[in-house]
């Protein structure tokens, strides 16, 4: 599959931890400035790039609910967190050269657009890079979820979802040292083996509309451009 690109427009998902590299919250630029890079590569392939960033690195809804906040409250702070995120890689992106727009599920119209479906495909076509704020605009719902919703509304082949290991694993390869890396998995196998990989909203959706997920760690050298032409790296769930 690594004989020319795969894919015309894909969805990357990135936590908001792995933009903290080292660091456990902000982020490391030289982390944002690689991604950018990657990013353009993959443009310059003519790939088409849609992009979903957490929040993790700055505030999460879980972590609001130990400091005694009411969850949804929590979760909305967390989409916030997640804005910052996006403009920091719109930032980095436009430096590189690639024209870049941030949308929102939440209207902020002074630093983002808010996110209409038509307009960002528009976007995409123009060779834009679309990156996607403040989650579905919900709360209770992960980004994850956000990033399996808006790929599948805009069209894109794959789900890339670029983390800090090399794909799924049979048990976590952190706790276990002799956890198994899987090359290849159905969702119903992963909802049913209860795989830490996505919540099991986000693995739904991408079940129901046939839409594949790669996991794939994403510090690995051109990781994002060789998922994005098709070669086999980390786990591909469909």
């Amino acid at each position: 599959m690594s004989d020319g690109h795969l894919y015309k427009r894909i969805m990357i998902k990135l936590s908001g931890e792995a933009l903290a590299g080292d660091g456990k919250m902000g982020f490391d630029t030289s982390i944002v400035s690689k991604l950018a890079l990657e990013i353009k590569a993959a443009r310059e392939m003519g790939i088409e790039v849609a992009l979903v960033i957490g929040g993790g690195n700055f505030f999460r809804g879980s972590l609001g609910e130990k400091l005694g906040i009411e969850r949804a409250t929590g979760d909305y702070m967390g989409m916030l967190a997640t804005v910052m995120n996006a403009l920091a890689m719109q930032d980095s992106l436009e430096k590189n050269g690639v024209p870049s727009r941030v949308m929102s599920a939440i209207e902020m119209r002074a630093i983002a657009e808010p996110y209409i479906r038509r307009r960002a495909i528009r976007h995409l076509e123009k060779g834009r890079v679309v990156i996607l704020s403040a989650g579905t605009g919900n709360p209770f719902f992960t980004t994850d979820t956000a990033a399996s919703l808006r790929a599948i509304e805009l069209g894109a082949q794959i789900l890339m979802k670029a983390t800090k290991v090399d794909g799924v694993y049979d048990k976590d390869p952190e706790k276990f040292p002799d956890a198994v890396r899987i090359d290849s998995i159905s969702c119903l196998d992963v909802i049913q083996k209860q795989l830490r990989v996505m919540d099991l909203t986000a693995i739904s959706l991408c079940m129901d509309n046939n839409l594949p997920i790669v996991v794939f760690n994403l510090f690995a050298d051109n990781s994002i451009l060789r998922v994005a032409r098709g070669e086999n790296v980390g786990t591909t769930i469909s």
